[in-house]
């Protein structure tokens, strides 16, 4: 075992990642999680590694940018992908866990190591151990200040929404079928078919329904990749008809019939009595959710295991005070990880926890770990939370934030081309050295 020991404050995706890659190298890490004593607005339970917002991790295929980052995670040794796949509900191409196992197996695996200490307790102020700050979103008011004063900026945020959960055997099967989007997928997704004018019925209510009030200045904070669907559908009718509730590629088996908008649900959990309605992220009043959602034909008596919510996301201007690493610019070692440090995402979290923990590990040793060029998600996002802008919003993994390819004009393959060239990057940097 190192002599030294690392301080991980927040037990979430980065932290729990974070204290997987230090833990491997032989580290004494101890966790601070203030999960039951302190609560937050979005979690439910107190077990680490909680996904709050959905189950999904998003897509595997290696033509999209989530799935070119999963690659490159697993390249360089990820702990908690691993775990997810092995608590994976089916939905499709992309990869969803039942939250609980989920949380189960990364508790397990950290138990794995002697050196590994939880405590839960909050903590207020920092020291001198060398620390990483994972505190998330949610960070307690106490520690977003601390946080504020160390990075010399006011603290940031946004608002993001969670969707709804309704149990399986409440869903009226008359209007609903199984299948994925171009008969792919198998029968990963419920979908719940609207005709035109139950879906006009449906949108009108769903514009003028009551929402939890909210402050002029905190709707404009408002974050677009988790936009409330009934704020989303006041920019047209046609908003959600081509957003979440695009009815393309989908045909219902039993009748050959085509609708003109479809919900789809997707598994809560391995048990699949509990399904969460894609992209309906809302800030309706609870009454209202369950007025205007039960308009859909298949959840007219729907059971709602859980209501949608809104909560305060906090991230820090970090391109002013992180390196590439995820450390903060000084000269005690000390890193933010997670979406306080501007990343957004789940996999994106646990990136960032990755390449904090790894970074730590090779600081202590009085070495610098090299980051991933910036032709990998991994790389260029590492790069934006630390590059100077005018308006830093959080990001997730995107082909925008790569280097352009030219000279393929077919989408498809420029996307298996910014894979390709991204995996060959890793081998070339790191080859059978991993670190």
């Amino acid at each position: 075992m190192k002599d030294k020991f690392v301080k991980i404050i927040g037990g979430g995706l980065a932290g729990c990642e974070c204290a997987l890659q230090l833990l491997r190298r032989g580290y004494a890490v101890r966790m601070y999680e203030m999960r039951p004593n302190v609560k937050t607005g979005a979690h439910k339970t107190e077990k680490l590694a909680e996904l709050v917002c959905s189950n999904s991790l998003k897509s595997c295929e290696q033509s999209t940018a989530s799935g070119l980052l999963k690659d490159e995670l697993e390249y360089l040794g990820c702990a908690l992908l691993p775990l997810a796949r092995e608590c994976a509900v089916p939905s499709g191409s992309a990869l969803a866990v039942d939250r609980e196992e989920f949380s189960s197996a990364v508790e397990r695996e950290l138990a794995k190591y002697e050196n590994f200490e939880l405590v839960r307790e909050e903590v207020h102020s920092l020291d001198d151990v060398p620390t990483v700050i994972a505190t998330g979103p949610l960070t307690s008011p106490d520690m977003a200040e601390t946080v504020g004063k160390l990075t010399g900026k006011d603290r940031l945020f946004f608002y993001d929404a969670i969707a709804p959960i309704v149990s399986f055997e409440s869903v009226d099967m008359n209007f609903a079928y199984f299948g994925g989007r171009y008969g792919k997928g198998g029968e990963d997704y419920l979908n719940l078919p609207m005709q035109k004018d139950e879906y006009e019925a449906f949108y009108r209510e769903l514009v003028d329904a009551k929402t939890v009030v909210l402050h002029d200045f905190e709707k404009e904070e408002l974050f677009d990749g988790c936009m409330p669907i009934e704020e989303m559908a006041k920019r047209g009718s046609d908003t959600i008809r081509f957003g979440p509730l695009k009815p393309i590629g989908l045909r219902n088996p039993k009748t050959g019939e085509k609708a003109y908008a479809v919900v789809q649900l997707r598994k809560e959990n391995v048990a699949g009595d509990c399904y969460n309605l894609v992209g309906f992220q809302t800030n309706l009043t609870y009454p209202e959710q369950k007025r205007v959602f039960s308009m859909i034909p298949a959840l007219h008596d729907a059971e709602f295991v859980r209501y949608g919510v809104m909560h305060r996301n906090t991230y820090i201007n970090s391109p002013n005070v992180l390196d590439k690493n995820f450390r903060l610019i000084g000269e005690k070692p000390l890193y933010i990880a997670g979406q306080l440090s501007g990343v957004e995402g789940y996999v994106e979290s646990i990136m960032s926890g990755m390449i904090a923990g790894i970074s730590m590990a090779y600081e202590l040793e009085g070495r610098l770990f090299e980051v991933p060029s910036g032709v990998t998600i991994i790389g260029s996002l590492a790069r934006y939370v630390s590059t100077r802008q005018l308006d830093f919003k959080p990001m997730n993994a995107n082909f925008g934030i790569l280097p352009q390819i030219d000279g393929i004009r077919d989408k498809q393959k420029r996307k298996l081309a910014y894979h390709d060239r991204a995996i060959e990057s890793l081998k070339a940097q790191y080859g059978a050295q991993k670190p």
